[in-house]
This record gives structure tokens, sequence and C-alpha cells, in this order.
């Protein structure tokens, strides 16, 4: 087919028509055509603009959403790279960066980063325990033990994470990973350092949590989470849940999933395994994180750095819109969210807590 603008030209050279004229022709046919394609685009080829997820929508009950620029940080940790996974003690929040190969202590009290821990790609989260901080690597493909104050590394365990957006939990008196794809469950004593028990999960389960005697793991290819007793090491159980479940929280007697395909919040009690209630979010898409604390549930995204959900009613009562975000949680009176892509953490005093 041959082309409108070179028609266009075809009709100036034979009409002679002014060369103000022509352009002005020609720009309107561009404006005309572009909003063709736009109205052209399907709904499936919008939605890979979030990874091939839904759109990311919040909720848009009037009096929800707000712009981050509300907030004011009372304090802001530059953190070099990519600052994703927290994990908290006593005293500090540790933030790794994967992709400086670096964990980083953030001072709870002077509100400044200090030890920083040298690792090949920190990844699948952080957790704390045993006076231990224990840090998955996707580059050497291990678990890393730190002394939780000085970061000195204590032990190398070979057990290696299945996935860099998984995780890693404490309870029952162990450490629990998830170390293949297919779905291998690790249970590590603290005090040898050694894998104890491998459990087999449902493939694509990736991400554990401990809460009311049990190890949860949620299982993004089954939408399930899976229920796994440390009296037996056994699965005990499954729980049909949202698309995609991924990251976990614990609190109100319940575990807090996010789902990353349809952008909801599942809850489901910790000692029946019930689901309880599915919250529409609006926050659907690859990455963000949930936490539990200050009387709330949180979860981040980008794009929505902070969501609040009240565990009383099982709604999203405040929603905050704009940069930031990845990784989060509540600790030391305040809230804290990662930037994954301006290199930093906040440390908020969010409004109600």
């Amino acid at each position: 087919m041959r082309s409108p603008f070179i028609a266009l030209l075809s009709l100036r050279q034979r009409f002679q028509l002014p060369r103000i004229l022509t352009g002005l022709i020609v720009s309107m046919v561009c404006i005309a055509s572009v909003i063709s394609m736009m109205i052209a685009v399907p709904t499936r080829g919008r939605a890979q603009a979030n990874g091939g997820f839904p759109k990311k929508t919040g909720v848009l009950e009037p009096g929800t959403q707000h712009p981050m620029s509300d907030l004011h940080p009372d304090a802001e940790f530059p953190v070099a790279g990519h600052p994703d996974w927290l994990g908290v003690t006593d005293d500090a929040l540790w933030v790794a960066s994967s992709n400086v190969n670096h964990v980083v202590r953030l001072d709870a009290t002077t509100n400044k980063p200090d030890v920083v821990i040298d690792i090949a790609k920190p990844c699948s989260g952080l957790a704390v325990g045993f006076g231990s901080l224990w840090i998955p690597s996707c580059g050497s493909h291990n678990l890393l033990r730190a002394d939780a104050k000085t970061g000195v590394i204590q032990a190398t365990i070979s057990a290696s994470p299945a996935d860099s957006e998984g995780g890693i939990a404490i309870g029952a008196d162990s450490v629990w990973l998830v170390t293949l794809p297919a779905g291998d469950l690790v249970r590590i004593n603290p005090q040898s350092n050694k894998i104890v028990a491998n459990i087999p999960l449902p493939k694509g389960s990736f991400n554990p949590i401990f809460a009311g005697d049990s190890i949860w793991v949620s299982s993004n290819d089954g939408n399930a989470l899976v229920r796994v007793d440390p009296t037996t090491n056994k699965v005990a159980g499954s729980t049909p849940i949202g698309a995609k479940p991924r990251f976990l929280a614990a609190g109100e007697g319940s575990v807090w999933v996010l789902n990353q395909g349809d952008g909801s919040v599942s809850r489901v009690d910790a000692t029946t395994g019930k689901l309880l209630a599915t919250i529409s979010a609006g926050i659907p898409g690859l990455g963000g994180e949930i936490a539990y604390g200050g009387g709330a549930v949180w979860a981040t995204v980008f794009g929505f750095p902070i969501t609040r959900i009240d565990p009383a009613t099982n709604k999203v009562t405040q929603q905050w819109t704009g940069d930031g975000g990845d990784s989060i949680r509540f600790a030391h009176g305040s809230l804290w969210l990662t930037f994954l892509t301006g290199a930093k953490v906040w440390r908020l005093k969010v409004p109600g807590t």
C-alpha cells in the first residue's frame, strides 16, 4: 500500500500546493495515525507493559490514594546499588544490594549506615535469628551466616537459593530455605549449621515463613499456600489463594500473601489454614514485598510504594503512589522502605502509626 505521505507529496507537485499548507496536512495525518495506533493497541499489549500482568490501578476508592511527596522521611540512608531485601535486628536493619555484592547495616539509633558485608549477589531475602544474619547468595550459591551485630562471617552452608525472588525463614528452632525450583525445602540446624531435612514441595514454591507452629510456603506456580509440619517434616496441607502468590508476612494470627498475578492480598488463618479474606489492592506485577507491624499490613510494589491494610476490616485504608519501593518493614517505631532504583532507604513516620 502506498504511503499517505508519498501521496501528499504527489498532490503538492500536481497542484502546486504551498509548502506550508502541505506541512499542515502532513502534521494532521501524523496525529491521526498516532491516535489510530493508540486505539488499536489491544488490552494484552497494554498488560505487557507490566510484565504481562494486569495494569496497576491501586485502590480507586476516593481519599485512599496519596502522592509519595506527602511523606517526609525522618531519615534517608544512602545505599549503593539497588537496595532490596531487609532484615530487622534489635537495634538496626540490614539491607542487601545484590548488584554491588554487599549487605549494609543501618543503625536505628544514629540513622547512619555503618557495617558492610561483602557477599556475592545476596538474594532471596534476609533472616535474623540465633544471634545471626542469614544471607542467601545467588553468586556463590550457598547460605552465609554472619554475626548480627558485627557482620563477621560465622559459617558457609551448602544450600543454594532456588530463586532470586525467594525467601528464607526462622522458626521451630531451625532455618528454612527452598533450594530447588522443583521444590526442595531444606531445614538447617543452627547448632551444627547442617541440613537435617529435605522436604519435597510443589514445583514453583519458593517463599517460606513461620507462623502458628507451621512453615508456610507460597506456591507461585500452584496458586496456593503450602503448609509444612515441622514435627514431621512433611507437607500437611494446601490452601488455594490468589494468582501467582509470592511474598509473605505473619501477624494478627494470620499469614498474609501478596499475589503478584492479580495484585490482591490473601489472608490465611495460621492455625487452621482457612482462607479468611481476599483483599483487592490493585498492585499486580513482579517484585514487591509485604510486611506486618504497627497494627497494619504493609505492601510495596513499583508505582505504589506503600499500601496499608487494616487487619480489623481487611481493607486498604491508605495507598501512596510515586517513586520508591520494593522492600518494606515496620520496625523501631518506623516504616522502612527501600528505593531500589534510587540507591537509598527511607525511614518514615506514616500518619496513624
